[in-house]
């Protein structure tokens, strides 16, 4: 198939190009480089099957864009951690509805099968535990998060809307905390702010009282169930993540272990609106695609640690 990747220099939409052009498929990658890094695609200049174009998918696509026909529409555009999503809160509000809707009409004018990069960030600080894909999620619509919360929310039902009123064959992963290689050092989030501070020697930094909760997924893992659901009938959200749940505690003390640190803990407040539960059920992901994650925390950690030891050597 001839692939287009919106958010291509980001660290999931990266790896996502590379499964694609494993899988034999020609690739058109898109990104404005807001927060996408062109050294995580810089691998793939002499690939004669991508093609780049830096190009804000906020702004709509040209009749001649793609210089031929699509025939699959990935959509991975979007700041996804905190420090990213509130220093680009207009923007995070803008790619998930006119971005979103620029890249729907595209896989329209096409005929195109689409999958939207989703989040768990749909279900909030949850009341119920584990989500279900029915949960329909307990969000602050005016806090500080709001503006990547409600741009997903928006966006799934704009997907909705086209493969129920235009026959778009749409798909929906909500995806619950990935991580791996090519996460940015600076990102915000667990795993790479702990796996950074204990490469430097620093206190990890745990805010509230650590015993929070996240299920995090090694993004081979993820990617398995995103690919799979891009070839589905399902056009509801499915849950992708790891449903083993880890305490913020627990997470930095394997952390520790595995990067052999002598670090300390340093506690904060905890943000406005910080998730204190989140797990996902993946029933739906098992039973539909026959799908489940394999890669174990620690064994995810060791296959970072490389990446992460390399940019705190480079005193990123």
């Amino acid at each position: 198939m001839r692939v287009l990747v919106t958010g291509a220099a980001g660290f999931l939409g990266s790896h996502l190009t590379d499964r694609l052009l494993g899988e034999g498929h020609s690739v058109i990658g898109v990104d404005n480089l807001s927060t996408g890094d062109l050294k995580n695609i810089g691998h793939l200049s002499r690939e004669p099957r991508f093609h780049f174009e830096q190009h804000d998918i906020c702004e709509p696509f040209g009749p001649d864009f793609s210089r031929g026909p699509v025939d699959y529409v990935f959509n991975m555009a979007s700041p996804a951690s905190p420090p990213e999503y509130l220093r680009l809160g207009i923007e995070t509000l803008r790619v998930g509805s006119v971005g979103t809707e620029n890249t729907l009409e595209l896989a329209a004018r096409h005929g195109a099968g689409y999958l939207h990069a989703s989040t768990s960030e749909c279900y909030g600080d949850p009341l119920q535990h584990p989500q279900t894909e029915e949960y329909w999620g307990h969000v602050n619509p005016v806090g500080p998060r709001s503006v990547y919360d409600e741009s997903k929310r928006y966006a799934e039902a704009l997907v909705m809307a086209y493969h129920r009123y235009r026959g778009v064959n749409t798909h929906l992963v909500r995806i619950f905390n990935t991580y791996g290689p090519r996460l940015q050092p600076s990102d915000g989030r667990v795993i790479s702010n702990f796996l950074m501070q204990a490469l430097r020697g620093e206190p990890l930094t745990v805010y509230g009282d650590g015993n929070q909760t996240r299920s995090f997924c090694y993004v081979d893992d993820l990617l398995e169930g995103i690919l799979l659901l891009s070839k589905s009938n399902e056009h509801l959200p499915v849950n992708i993540g790891s449903p083993i749940e880890f305490t913020i505690l627990e997470c930095a003390r394997a952390v520790l272990d595995v990067t052999g640190s002598k670090s300390e803990l340093r506690f904060e407040p905890l943000p406005q609106d910080d998730p204190t539960r989140r797990r996902p059920d993946i029933t739906k992901a098992r039973t539909m695609l026959g799908w489940e994650p394999h890669v174990s925390l620690t064994e995810g950690l060791q296959k970072s640690l490389d990446f992460f030891t390399a940019k705190a050597a480079a005193g990123q």
